[in-house]
């Protein structure tokens, strides 16, 4: 699967809740999908905006090595003590920040059978990749909750890198349009011969 990156649309939106008839063996596949494309990408969590889907739902495997479907989740509560961690994220590679959150949560969702469950009190990795993928399903990067420069300057770089990215991919269209003219007038001329 595609992980889309900092600048695309999908990104920023706030997600719609998955619908009871929608998790069946189609969404499955799907969420098996993201499991796949998170652990190649040395991830622990990924949530459904970045591969590019605006629904509530994300998958996390922490230090547990457990596999975690959440759907449709809501933080049911949060510690008041708060931790740094350095966090990063595969829709923003290569960038970290270290960012407080609550150092405990509890989180109720539905699982990928359609059952619902309550977590409490999760703390460690856990608790800090569940608050940063939910952030994910209400358009909220990590990097809007630290830094206002930090911010600011990992949008710019982002941003940079998209117009390289464009310019290159329209420079490769160009020349390859270029390539099919001239194997055209080549064939045309051969065959008006």
């Amino acid at each position: 699967m595609k992980i889309y990156k900092l600048g695309e649309e999908v990104l920023r939106k706030q997600c719609e809740p998955v619908q009871p008839e929608e998790i069946n063996d189609e969404f499955r596949s799907i969420l098996n999908d993201m499991f796949e494309t998170m652990i190649s990408a040395n991830g622990v969590g990924l949530a459904a905006p970045q591969v590019g889907i605006a629904k509530r739902f994300f998958v996390v495997m922490a230090d547990d090595d457990v596999r975690r479907v959440f759907i449709n989740p809501t933080i049911t509560k949060t510690s008041n003590d708060l931790v740094d961690y350095e966090e990063g994220c595969l829709s923003i590679p290569g960038v970290y920040e270290n960012i407080k959150r609550p150092s405990k949560v509890s989180v109720s969702a539905i699982n990928e059978n359609g059952k619902h469950f309550t977590i409490e009190e999760a703390d460690g990795l856990l608790a800090r990749v569940i608050q940063h993928e939910n952030d994910h399903l209400d358009g909220v990067l990590y990097i809007d909750r630290g830094d206002e420069g930090f911010k600011k300057d990992t949008e710019e770089q982002f941003n940079r890198r998209a117009e390289r990215a464009a310019k290159k991919a329209a420079e490769k269209a160009r020349k390859q349009a270029s390539i099919a003219a001239k194997i055209a007038a080549k064939k045309a001329k051969k065959d008006g011969n």
